[in-house]
């Protein structure tokens, strides 16, 4: 991705300063706004390659505007929130956020996964030599950028179908916390191993429905691997 724009959702005008100061230091192309309707309406006009969004806005939960902008743009989206429960951010993450950072946040840290999320996905689809992956009833065609188990697509995120990717991509391997959290994130802190917590617990939710039929084991203190099926 070429000189993304940005759009900066947060209502709280210090912390929209700077993160937005940031970005221009940084020779970002940028936007920004205060509430979740103005988001909605700049991300469908406009050319938003990136969002930034805060989840306590006035009008809005900023998780409704994550489904909504879900419902037609698999656009990056990078939470930037104070709230920090598990059941909050497992709630932003399962409407389709790609990441989560806990406020008060490095701003190298966003940079850097500013970065990441840039190039992320674009390397993946490059490493991959193969089009189509079948594992058993798991199939994921590179192409389409789409997972299905049998013929029913998985509603994955994009950061879950980022993992699916990855651990297919080394079928019987241990891939390690670290070295996923370096693939995704571009860094290991510590919301990064939270994250990956999370997302890989929703990612198995929907890839193993079938309870007789196991495609990811955790190893714990260590990573995860994907098992082969016949």
């Amino acid at each position: 991705m070429n000189d993304p724009k940005i759009l900066v959702v947060e209502d709280d005008p210090t912390v929209r300063n700077l993160i937005t100061t940031t970005l221009k230091a940084n020779h970002y192309d940028h936007e920004s706004t205060s509430n979740g309707e103005t988001a909605l309406l700049v991300a469908t006009t406009g050319k938003t390659d990136i969002v930034l969004l805060d989840l306590g806005l006035p009008d809005m939960d900023g998780v409704e505007v994550i489904k909504r902008i879900r419902s037609w743009s698999q656009m990056p989206i990078i939470v930037i929130s104070a709230r920090s429960e598990d059941a909050d951010k497992i709630a932003a993450l399962d409407a389709g956020a790609d990441d989560y950072l806990t406020k008060p946040f490095s701003v190298a840290e966003l940079l850097a996964r500013l970065r990441v999320t840039q190039r992320r996905l674009a390397a993946l689809c490059s490493a991959t030599a193969e089009p189509v992956f079948r594992n058993g009833k798991l199939t994921i065609d590179y192409g389409a950028g789409c997972a299905y188990m049998e013929d029913t697509a998985l509603k994955l995120t994009p950061t879950e179908y980022k993992l699916l990717c990855l651990l297919a991509k080394d079928v019987g391997k241990v891939l390690t916390h670290t070295y996923l959290t370096d693939k995704i994130w571009g860094s290991s802190w510590e919301n990064d191993m939270a994250s990956l917590r999370v997302h890989m617990a929703t990612l198995r939710k929907k890839v193993e429905k079938d309870p007789d039929t196991q495609y990811i084991q955790t190893h714990i203190g260590i990573g995860y691997r994907m098992l082969k099926n016949d």
